[in-house]
């Protein structure tokens, strides 16, 4: 596969992607992209890569932020509004190696952010995430970090208190394989949208999703899609849409346990085996604690489906193999846990937890690593080495981080300080995609000494930087692409020459570490090259252990991919416990699911309380903001990743990011079919292009998030994004004290037809080009 001919005479290479595996090569000086042979249903988000190599979005030498070179480190309202002055690589190296010197004396590694994301490469070595958290221990001693994640905030925090761990949870349950064969009932809550399951963290050979959920349904299985956006689920999915207000998710579950109870069609024996609390939860499920039974009634006038149809479906759901999903989206806003927490219960209410394709699993076709079996050996990895420093903060703090030195904060039964950052060191990630409010975000950044990322592109988080460096794109190095979730490891070739004099982030590191006194420690020894060879003899050393063919490193990378053996479908620690709960118990305070948790009460958290309950939005629709926006995840591009590519720019109007609309919303407000209009709340305002849809619920709009944030003006405090990113609109708020999980997934606000001057889009333009 490394060096094959392809029609029309092309040398194709093998490389990976976190959105799948493929083979490229050049005819003339055009970049021929082809998907893995053997993907069903591959991702356009590959066709990305040829426009985005050479775009002029690269950034093709190290910079520095004009007013950190002349006045030195030190808080500046100037980020992102200044000008930045190109230096040679061995000056803005000198001038970091001074500053993390500077800041480690001074204030030590308790004083130094390390920013990532982790998504930056599908590579096992070119991992910045991995990099930059190597470096900072290795190097500098630590550094103060971030936990669980943007996409499962909330479910990482909760999970552990009621099932299990959120990888057994949604890694190694239900796979798709059963789900064909065994579901008769699917209720995906927040749907399962083959554009989320396109996507896998270190690669995808295979997306398997929309051929399994096609499969399923000829054979009979009943898919009901509950949410907001009807294309959440295929087509080939043949899908009942309930339309369900947004955030009321747990609503409807309750509504549906009640009439479990009602109708006596609960599994009153597994809740006694398997389960604990469950006393504790009925009489705020029947009514008897607060006067109000959750019955379907009472849900019914909250979430907007008809009594009827709950009561149904609950009825439905306890006579067939039933399957509970939720997507991240539900935890993705206020009250994130309840809704984790209620589907797992109403799981068990059924008594379906362990069968094969019933019970629940979470974020089931949120990703493409879930649903399928496991690798039966270990995929290398590069070691980060050991943080002295304690410090975290749940990812999604990391404004309050900056802005708040030494304020408290409560997380999953700690009261915690926000340390007092002196230095963010970014690579990997553009956090104005992820995080919320971003002139919020804006002022925390103006509030450290100093802001060093590593970059491929001018994003606008290298705007708001003080040093920029330039890194390669994956196509720019070599590499080693797996999951453990996948069945192919991928020799990743190179496939072209550096953009102007980017580096690749080891050999960035390495210079600064040999300029610190710690090369050895960093790179012990190895080159890229070495590292490739140590990483890929960890899975052929545990191949050749199982007896089977282990190629030799040279052999793997002529080859261009190694089929590697993957375990059985054993249905993990869920189907252990079920079939032996003395001896398998869960990884929970009770080894049992718990329906109602004594850990969780005894926080006392208002806002969290000791079993799955109902609790309404603060943010809801109101005479000034009346429509709900939902601002989910992209179709053209993983996160905020090659906007400036081919796919994602096609799918742009009048090169602005879509929104949906309703017609009857749209009608309303005298928008046509391609207008542009500004969104607009109290925190921001943005502007898009409007698609009247009726695949989305009448008061909903939807605005993917992932353009890059374009702020009209730089040097107002709150500027229009007049590229559409609808972060500049959404709320900086943890789901609860419980996880402070990101809230980002939906808001309120209004719409309005845009009549002034359109202004143009620069986002994808260098800083004063």
């Amino acid at each position: 596969m490394s060096e094959v001919k392809e029609r029309n005479d092309v040398a194709m290479k093998p490389h990976s992607s976190h959105w799948g595996a493929f083979r490229a090569g050049w005819r003339g000086d055009e970049l021929v992209v082809e998907p893995h042979p053997a993907d069903p249903d591959p991702s356009p988000i590959l066709q990305n890569f040829p426009k985005a190599l050479r775009h002029r979005a690269r950034i093709a030498t190290p910079m520095v932020r004009k007013g950190w070179l002349e006045r030195g480190p030190g808080p500046d309202r100037m980020r992102g509004r200044d000008e930045f002055v190109a230096v040679s690589w061995d000056k803005a190296l000198d001038l970091l190696a001074g500053e993390l010197k500077r800041v480690g004396e001074a204030h030590g590694p308790g004083s130094i952010f390390g920013g990532s994301y982790g998504w930056a490469s599908a590579g096992r070595f070119h991992h910045a995430q991995s990099q930059v958290h190597r470096f900072l221990n290795t190097v500098m001693g630590g550094y103060v970090r971030s936990v669980n994640s943007y996409s499962a905030g909330a479910s990482a925090v909760i999970l552990p208190h009621v099932i299990g761990p959120m990888d057994p949870v949604a890694k190694r349950n239900v796979t798709w394989g059963q789900i064909v064969e065994h579901t008769g009932l699917c209720l995906a809550f927040g749907g399962m949208a083959v554009k989320n399951s396109a996507v896998a963290s270190g690669g995808v050979s295979k997306h398997i999703e929309r051929p399994s959920m096609k499969a399923a349904a000829e054979r009979g299985c009943r898919f009901v899609l509950i949410g907001p956006l009807k294309d959440d689920l295929p087509e080939e999915a043949r899908a009942e849409w309930l339309q369900i207000h947004p955030g009321t998710d747990t609503a409807l579950m309750l509504g549906m346990a009640h009439t479990l109870v009602a109708e006596g069609l609960h599994d009153t024996a597994f809740l006694a085996k398997f389960c604990t609390g469950y006393d504790r939860f009925e009489p705020y499920l029947l009514g008897r604690t607060d006067g109000q039974p959750k019955d379907a009634a009472w849900a019914a006038a909250i979430c907007g489906i008809p009594a009827a149809t709950i009561a149904q479906l609950a009825r439905d759901a306890a006579a067939t193999r039933t399957l509970i999903t939720m997507a991240h989206s539900l935890q993705r806003a206020e009250h994130g846990e309840q809704p984790v927490w209620m589907a797992v219960v109403l799981a068990a209410m059924l008594g379906q937890h362990g069968l094969p394709g019933g019970g629940f699993n979470y974020a089931l076709g949120s990703i493409a690593h879930y649903g399928k079996r496991n690798a039966a050996v270990p995929i290398g990895a590069l070691p980060q080495g050991r943080n002295t420093v304690a410090d975290f903060i749940p990812v999604a703090r990391i404004s309050d981080l900056l802005l708040n030195p030494g304020g408290t904060y409560d997380y999953n039964g700690q009261q915690r300080r926000y340390a007092d950052i002196r230095l963010v060191y970014w690579a990997g990630g553009n956090p104005f995609h992820h995080h919320q409010d971003l002139n919020r975000l804006r002022r925390a950044f103006a509030a450290v000494d100093t802001l060093v990322v590593h970059e491929t592109a001018w994003t606008a988080t290298a705007r708001h930087a003080d040093i920029v460096l330039p890194c390669t794109m994956t196509l720019e190095r070599e590499d080693i692409g797996g999951s453990p979730q996948d069945d192919l490891l991928i020799a990743m070739h190179r496939l072209a020459e550096p953009f102007g004099l980017s580096r690749d982030d080891y050999s960035i590191f390495a210079d600064l570490a040999a300029r610190l006194g710690k090369e050895d420690a960093f790179t012990e020894g190895r080159d890229a090259q070495g590292w490739l060879r140590h990483l890929y003899e960890k899975t052929r050393a545990a191949i050749a252990a199982r007896g089977e063919p282990a190629p030799s490193f040279e052999e793997f990378w002529e080859a261009g991919e190694l089929k590697l053996p993957m375990e059985e479908d054993d249905g993990g620690i869920v189907r252990a416990f079920r079939d032996d709960p003395a001896g398998h118990p869960l990884p929970t305070p009770s080894g049992r699911i718990e329906i109602f948790s004594e850990t969780i009460y005894g926080f006392g958290y208002p806002d969290c309380p000791g079993h799955p309950a109902f609790i309404p939005y603060g943010d809801v629709p109101d005479a000034r903001q009346p429509l709900w926006l939902v601002a989910n995840q992209p179709a053209t591009r993983l996160h905020s990743q090659l906007d400036f590519g081919g796919t994602s720019e096609n799918a742009k109007r009048r090169g602005r990011e879509v929104m949906r609309i309703h017609p009857r919303d749209a009608a309303a407000r005298g928008i046509a079919e391609g207008d542009i209009v500004r969104l607009f709340n109290e925190r921001g305002a943005c502007l898009a292009s409007a698609s009247l849809s009726e695949a989305l619920m009448p008061g909903v709009v939807q605005l993917a998030t992932g353009a890059w944030y374009d702020p009209e003006d730089p040097a107002e405090d709150n500027p229009l994004c007049v590229h559409g990113n609808p972060n500049v609109l959404t709320r900086d708020v943890g789901t609860s004290r419980l996880a402070q999980g990101c809230t980002g997934q939906l808001t309120t606000l209004e719409v309005e037809k845009f009549t002034g001057n359109l202004p143009p889009v620069r986002a994808w333009d260098p800083p004063g080009g």
